[in-house]
């Protein structure tokens, strides 16, 4: 279950993450018994080093944040990637896939084992999903109806809603959002990458809601 793509920031003998466990063997099913004799060299937070990979998610479940995340995927956007891997690091719910099923998970760096994902075949389908779940959905958008992301507390119960690079969001994602801020820019660029936008706004989230106990702390 390693993946010489998901290496972490420790080094031991010239290699990446930790070498194999020294001593007797933690007796806990939660660790991997592969781990254990050869290292770790994902990029997981101490506590997660040599467990599973369905333990880490099942421990993750139980933290999860009540927000979510959407994003249009119509023209195979190479954000996708960077929304996951930061929804991964904000712990978001879920995350959703509007349009083509297929998108590059390279700039995932492999978080998206850890993370949920979910697919959606057109925007008709993520709104229903977000009223059945009880889900604000909010349109991240610079379009003229937008109120500033720094001026508003966004719903405990959100789901961040991005469109694509370059089109934005589609006409049926504006008009089926039950709120459309912007993020406010001071240069001379139009828009902001989406995948840097998705981090702003999910961290906007975290601003407001989260509990910063325990939070862990990196780059």
């Amino acid at each position: 279950m390693t993946n010489e793509d998901e290496v972490g920031p420790t080094e031991w003998g010239g290699s990446v993450g930790v070498g194999p466990w020294p001593g007797p063997w933690p007796d806990d099913p939660r660790y991997d018994p592969q781990l254990l004799t050869d290292g770790d060299r994902r990029n997981v937070v101490d506590r997660y080093r040599y467990w599973t990979l369905e333990a880490i998610v099942a421990d993750l479940d139980t933290r999860r944040h009540p927000f979510h995340v959407a994003i249009e995927n119509f023209e195979h956007d190479l954000n996708i990637g960077t929304v996951v891997r930061t929804a991964n690091a904000f712990l978001a719910a879920e995350v959703h896939v509007v349009g083509r099923r297929r998108w590059n998970r390279r700039g995932a760096m492999v978080t998206d084992r850890y993370q949920h994902l979910r697919h959606h075949a057109d925007v008709g389908e993520l709104l229903e999903f977000a009223a059945t779940a009880g889900l604000t959905v909010v349109a991240v958008d610079n379009g003229p109806d937008a109120v500033p992301l720094e001026t508003v507390d966004l719903p405990r119960h959100s789901l961040l809603l991005f469109g694509q690079e370059g089109p934005g969001l589609t006409p049926a994602a504006r008009a089926g959002a039950g709120l459309t801020v912007s993020i406010s820019q001071f240069g001379s660029t139009r828009s902001l990458n989406a995948g840097v936008a998705a981090g702003i706004a999910m961290h906007a989230w975290v601003r407001r809601h989260a509990d910063l106990t325990g939070a862990q702390t990196g780059s």
